[in-house]
């Protein structure tokens, strides 16, 4: 049950991808023809799949991860705070790379937790590792286990009580709960634009750090506890910002 978990060997995370490319146009030919494929079925009756490249990020084969941020539980004088720590980088084997390294250094047990992780973030995750070469963390290696030796939570899933019929996004799952919205300045949708337009990096981080919490506070609801105080909330950065991502 939900309750016996310990949340000290509970780490939250949250992912941002964009299209490997900025533009459809950037793609080399047989990438434009295997985006078309995979789109297809998707377009509308006036579109084009260089229209909707924008949404190449959402899949694993066509987008790349640019931060990760993670969240972890600790008692500090008997009271529960949550430390943040990301990992942004325009270099993303090297993004990768860093945040392996963390999952390393923790138990193989750790309990990895988001919201809509176990359908996007957790494979996005290790799809792009393998594509990248990196070995797979066993935090996040599924292969050959058994449905209860995967250390996953997913708040989602959490919250549908076995109703798979429906999907609950982490900003109405907040709303309902009673929990501050991370979506006071952007959304998923312009991660997209504010990384190849604006090339601010950092408003993409502090937006990942934001849901990073979020799902914090909702797992803590959804455990009957009172949600995490502002000021038990810390922070540590990973600046390894690449100037150039071309």
């Amino acid at each position: 049950m939900l309750e016996t978990v310990d949340l000290q060997q509970v780490m939250v995370l949250d992912i941002e991808t964009v299209s490997q490319m900025a533009t459809f146009d950037e793609l080399n030919d047989n990438f434009k023809v295997l985006w078309a494929h995979k789109v297809r079925n998707t377009l509308e009756a006036d579109q084009t799949a260089a229209d909707v490249y924008s949404n190449a990020g959402l899949h694993a084969e066509f987008g790349k991860v640019i931060c990760i941020s993670v969240g972890v539980f600790h008692l500090q004088q008997g009271q529960m705070g949550f430390r943040l720590k990301s990992f942004a980088h325009h270099t993303e084997r090297e993004l990768l790379a860093d945040f392996s390294n963390l999952l390393h250094t923790q138990p193989a047990n750790l309990v990895l937790c988001g919201h809509n992780s176990k359908a996007f973030d957790f494979p996005y995750l290790c799809r792009r590792m393998i594509i990248n070469g990196l070995p797979l963390p066993t935090q996040l290696d599924v292969t050959g286990k058994k449905p209860w030796e995967v250390n996953h939570l997913d708040t989602m899933e959490l919250w549908r009580f076995g109703d798979f019929r429906s999907y609950v996004s982490l900003n109405l799952l907040a709303a309902v709960l009673g929990i501050p919205s991370s979506k006071d300045d952007i959304s998923g949708a312009d991660v997209c634009r504010v990384y190849y337009e604006e090339n601010d990096l950092e408003r993409i981080r502090i937006y990942c750090e934001k849901d990073v919490l979020t799902t914090a506070q909702i797992l803590r609801r959804l455990r009957n506890e009172s949600p995490i105080a502002l000021e038990a909330v810390s922070y540590a950065i990973e600046n390894r910002h690449s100037e150039d991502r071309r």
